[in-house]
Formats: C-alpha cells, sequence, structure tokens
C-alpha cells in the first residue's frame, strides 16, 4: 500500500493485521481513531506511532501511519492540517531508522521561498504571535531609557528587524526631541523562517531611510562579516548561524561601546538556537548560559527575552510530540479562524510551522535546533546567571492589550511570574521578560520589593 502526502511518497505494509490481532495492546485504540478528527485521538497516534519508532518496531509504526495517513490532509481543518506535519516528520524520522523498509522518496527537508520585505511584513502582522514581543519590548525599552541622548540596541532576533520601524517611530514623537539611535546586529541567524531575499545590509539601508524620513539620528552595524550576501549565500545554510565563533566578538572594543548610550538587549525568539549541552570533562557553560554570561558582562540598560512559552528541550520524543502537538495547534486553529482553506498565505505561515515540527520530531543531536525553554525554565535560568527581573509597567500591559484588540477575540494576555503571556482561547503561546543583571539594580532605582 502506498499513500501519498504533499509531494512525499511512502509505502506502508498492509495494516490489517493491527485490527485483526486480538492480542494487541493498540488495536481497540487505534481502530476506533480510524477516521476520527478528535485532537486528543491523534495525540494518541502520534505517541503510539513515536513509542514504535523509539522501539525500533518499523512494521507496527507502519501500521499508525496508515491510519494516520487517512486523517491527514494538508487543506482539511486545523486537526487534519496539523496531523499532516507530524506524519510527515514521522515518515522523515523513520526512513533515518530504516530506509530500505519505509522507501522513503523526496527532500529531507522542507524548501522554503526568499520573501519580499514587503512580504515579510504581512507575514507579521498576520497573528500577533511576533508583534506581542515587539509592542512589550519597545515599552519597556522607552522605558529604561529615559533621560538618554543616545541608545544603542544589540539585537538577536529571527525577523529581519521588523520590531524596529514602529520603535523608531516612538522615538520620533518624543517630547524632548528623539534620542540617537544605533542598532547592532550579528552577521549570523539560524536558519529558520522567516528568510527574506535581501541581506542584512539592505536592511540596515531601509531602516536608516525610514530613520532620516522620521528625523531620527541613525546608525545600523553589522559584527561578523565585512560585506553583503550574494542570492546564492543568503539561501546557504552553511553562511547562516556559527555563533559560537560571534561569542568572541560581543565584547566592549568590537561593538565599540560608549559610555554615554543606553545599551539595550534584545532576544527575540533567539535563545532556543543556542545549544544547552555541556562540552568537556568539566561543568563548563552551556552555549546558552555563556552567551547570557556575555551580555551581563556588557552592563546593558535593560535586556529584552521573548519567544515561545513551551518546553521542548526534553530528550525524550513522546514528551516533545505531546508539547508539540499542544502547542502548535494554536497558530494552526488561529490562522483557522479568518482564512480560507486554500490561502496561500496560510499555506506558507503553515508551512513555516511545519519546519519546526520536522525538526523537533524528526532529528536529534545537533542537527535538532528547536529547543525551547518554557518561559518560567528561562526565567529561572535568568536568575541563576544573575540577572533580577524587571516587572511590565501598567502602560506596557495597555499597549499590549490594545494591540491585540486589532486581532481576533481569542487573543488574550496574562500576567504570570513577572512575565507577560500571549495567550489563544487561555492557551500559552509567547512569553515576555524583562531583565537587568544583579550589579545594575542600585544604578536604575529598581524597586526594592524585586527578588
Amino acid at each position: 500500500m502506498k499513500a501519498e502526502l504533499k509531494g512525499t511518497s511512502i509505502s506502508f505494509q498492509n495494516p490489517t493485521t493491527l485490527f485483526n490481532t486480538p492480542h494487541n495492546p493498540l488495536s481497540g485504540a487505534l481502530k476506533g481513531c480510524l477516521g476520527s478528527l478528535d485532537g486528543a485521538c491523534i495525540e494518541k497516534l502520534l505517541l503510539h506511532c513515536a513509542s514504535a519508532l523509539e522501539s525500533n518496531d518499523i512494521t507496527l509504526a507502519q501500521q499508525v501511519m496508515w491510519v494516520l495517513n487517512n486523517v491527514a490532509s494538508p487543506v482539511g481543518d486545523t486537526n487534519q492540517r496539523l496531523t499532516s506535519w507530524f506524519l510527515r516528520a514521522l515518515i522523515s524520522r523513520a526512513s533515518r531508522i530504516c530506509p530500505t523498509a519505509m522507501s522513503f522518496k523526496g527532500s529531507n527537508t522542507i524548501q522554503r521561498r526568499l520573501m519580499s520585505v514587503t512580504e515579510l511584513a504581512g507575514y507579521v502582522d498576520l497573528i500577533p504571535w511576533h508583534r506581542f514581543g515587539y509592542c512589550a519590548s519597545n515599552n519597556e525599552i522607552y522605558k529604561a531609557i529615559t533621560g538618554y541622548q543616545r541608545v544603542h540596541v544589540l539585537d538577536f532576533s529571527i525577523t529581519h528587524c521588523m520590531q524596529w520601524p514602529t520603535f523608531i517611530d516612538g522615538l520620533a514623537k518624543s517630547p524632548e526631541g528623539p534620542p540617537s539611535l544605533r542598532i547592532t546586529v550579528p552577521f549570523c541567524r539560524p536558519h529558520v523562517p522567516p528568510l527574506v531575499n535581501v541581506s542584512i545590509h539592505e536592511v540596515g539601508l531601509r531602516l536608516g531611510n525610514f530613520a532620516k524620513f522620521r528625523d531620527v539620528p541613525f546608525e545600523f552595524n553589522v559584527i561578523g562579516n565585512t560585506g553583503p550576501l550574494t542570492p546564492a549565500e543568503l539561501s546557504d545554510e552553511s553562511t547562516s548561524f556559527h555563533f559560537e565563533a560571534m561569542l568572541s566578538l560581543l565584547n566592549p572594543a568590537t561593538l565599540n561601546l560608549r559610555e554615554d548610550e543606553a545599551l539595550v538587549i534584545n532576544c527575540q525568539n533567539w535563545l532556543r538556537y543556542l545549544s544547552d549541552d555541556r562540552k568537556g570533562s568539566r561543568q563548563s557553560l552551556s552555549l546558552r548560559d555563556a552567551f547570557l554570561n556575555l551580555i551581563k558582562g556588557l552592563n546593558p540598560r535593560i535586556v529584552l527575552l521573548v519567544d515561545e512559552d513551551c518546553d521542548l528541550s526534553v530528550s525524550s520524543l513522546t514528551s516533545r510530540i505531546t508539547t508539540c502537538f499542544n502547542h502548535l495547534w494554536i497558530p494552526f486553529d488561529a490562522l483557522e479562524t479568518f482564512l480560507p482553506k486554500d490561502s496561500g498565505q496560510r499555506t506558507e505561515f503553515e508551512s513555516d510551522i511545519g519546519q519546526k515540527i520536522e525538526n523537533i520530531i524528526s532529528f536529534e543531536g545537533h542537527q535538532r535546533i528547536e529547543r525551547l525553554e518554557c518561559g518560567v525554565q528561562m526565567s529561572q535560568r535568568m536568575k541563576n546567571v544573575g540577572y533580577l527581573s524587571v516587572p511590565f509597567c501598567d502602560e506596557t500591559v495597555r499597549e499590549v492589550k490594545g494591540l491585540l484588540d486589532e486581532h481576533a477575540s481569542g487573543w488574550g494576555m496574562k500576567r504570570e511570574e513577572g512575565m507577560l503571556v500571549l495567550t489563544w482561547k487561555g492557551n500559552s503561546c509567547v512569553f515576555a521578560t524583562a531583565w537587568v543583571p544583579c550589579e545594575m539594580r542600585d544604578h536604575i532605582g529598581m524597586d526594592a520589593s524585586l527578588p
């Protein structure tokens, strides 16, 4: 038996033995799920398949995939579309375990086209997945830089500086006149969506033109590279993310830090791509902790940390599937509320989520780069490294609520242990936090009630 899934061909063994074997503990559960679109039932099927793969039972894995294939559809409802991406990821993983049995054909990775800057703006505006963090962070930055005539933002993000036009516009409206703004970005970035068809240098030129239009003095710097990339290099994963080599560049001299500047460090959907493995026989710092230590030593005025509120750092495949399925259901469901099933924009956004799913499920070791920590875990990490949490002010809360009012009614926000958390139908999606190094507490007049 052969099934076709979004351009991928895979041969499945005949599944009838699964249902005709009375002593098979999975037969009743799986037979009851055949044709069902219930999310809990689909999750159960995914876990059965993952368990079979972890125990190298390829026959059982094939049989469960056959059942999943009868549910999955890339153009169906929320559960069907999400299932199609999970099934693709499981097929990809199975083909690595037993390539001859699975007869996997087609690319092992999802090919992404490069967006224009205009398309990227529409992508970011589609749902508040990114804009939530922008809004919460920008308002806290405004508060932290009060009284400074020079501001330096060290920006680590995956959305090609889409956060900063709104920030520049806000600076332009300052009653005292805008401070000068310097933005520094690393040359390297993880090779993950969204991807654009212009270099980071071109992005900087566009930001500079906008800042000039708004009469904001502006400077843009890229560390770690001397010139723009060619179109071929833009799509080459080998040039994309070598952050370990970048650590040596995070020092006052290379960054040209200036005493009269307010330094802001902005991390948006970034830390998950820094390895948390500890190398060597000694208990040395992981790359993630080393990065946090380095930026703390730069004495920033404030550090903003935003990411998805989900724990995908565990080694167990079944645990990752459960967490991933219940977390990434959210954007699929949100898109279902306002985009038609045949929307190209919807398909492209879901494809980007599908790339995450494939990496989370299909890969292990250094190839699995999607290693999220939830907000509570990341907050504890920040405290362990020597940061203090800065509570979000009421004005920031009002600004974020105003942003969410522009989107569907299912979006909401809650305060939780010093964090602001974006929610969809009550489910946590994205967390935003603000921090200062412990040493900076007395210098910025922080509330003594903070831990």
